[in-house]
């Protein structure tokens, strides 16, 4: 026997000797018996199934569940009686304990209204698929409004209301289609505003034409523009555009109207009295 062989003859040998060890270690470790800890925990309850924002609890919609003692939840509730007949502030996922801040107060009903703030009011603008961004003004999406009024001598158009909140997209108060990016069409949006903002809402819409113009979320600055009219819209006649940079981008603008040249000055007078006559002349340069 060589020494090739016998190399090849050993290898085989500790393959097949680790193998059986390893099926006798795995059969030792399976009839070990499995040992339960037994956690301490309470009774918390939470939705059985999704349900979405402005709903109302009833018996069927929770359940009880068992939740570790250790890591205890704010606000969470031991009994379904608790939650049943209330509404839901914010929508809960299947499983997902329900605590006292997604609840609407007992009686407050269910639907859009309990989802309102204290002091602050929502009102409904009819839009269409211009007004309303194409149908992305989803619930949650934050929007300026503009209103166009046409005055005595000019057209002007001027935000006045910022960074408004959409409560609902129709009939739609839930986030799901925001989430998906998915367009709602709708000839209703529902807005959050304050009882001012309402006020400048309902004026400028009874008065003009509404345009509702989609922002960033992240951006709360507020809008602040001296609106534009038609005539420095358009510019003086044969007055080429010109471009202009707004946070690194070119944009190509109107022409700005220049001023109006200054009134001529007063011409210089003397007044001369002959008597009971007076008359006033002109003093040419």
């Amino acid at each position: 026997m060589n020494r090739g062989v016998r190399v090849m003859l050993v290898l085989f040998v500790a393959i097949v000797l680790a193998g059986i060890a390893t099926y006798a270690v795995y059969q030792g470790i399976q009839k070990i018996p499995v040992r339960e800890v037994e956690v301490a925990s309470d009774p918390v309850v939470v939705a059985a199934k999704a349900l979405p924002v402005g709903a109302l609890i009833g018996p069927t919609d929770v359940r009880l569940a068992a939740w570790p003692r250790k890591s205890p939840l704010t606000g969470a509730f031991a009994k379904a009686d608790d939650v049943v007949g209330r509404g839901l502030l914010a929508a809960v996922l299947e499983n997902e304990p329900i605590s006292t801040a997604k609840l609407a107060p007992r009686e407050s009903g269910a639907g859009l209204a309990p989802t309102i703030p204290l002091g602050m009011r929502a009102i409904s603008v009819k839009v269409n698929e211009v007004v309303g961004v194409a149908g992305f003004l989803v619930p949650g999406a934050h929007v300026d409004v503009l209103a166009t009024v046409d005055l005595k001598d000019d057209t002007t158009t001027r935000a006045v209301v910022s960074n408004l909140q959409v409560l609902a997209a129709g009939t739609r108060v839930d986030q799901e289609a925001a989430k998906d990016g998915k367009p709602i069409p709708t000839t209703v949006v529902t807005l959050l505003t304050t009882p001012e903002d309402a006020e400048r809402v309902t004026l400028a819409s009874s008065n003009g034409r509404l345009l509702l113009v989609l922002r960033n979320p992240l951006d709360i600055a507020p809008t602040t523009t001296p609106g534009v009219r038609l005539a420095s819209l358009m510019g003086p006649p044969g007055q080429p555009p010109v471009e202009k940079e707004y946070k690194g981008r070119r944009m190509v603008v109107a022409a700005p109207v220049p001023p109006p040249p200054p009134p001529p000055p007063p011409p210089y007078t003397v007044e001369t009295i002959r008597g009971a006559k007076r008359t006033t002349e002109e003093v040419k340069k």
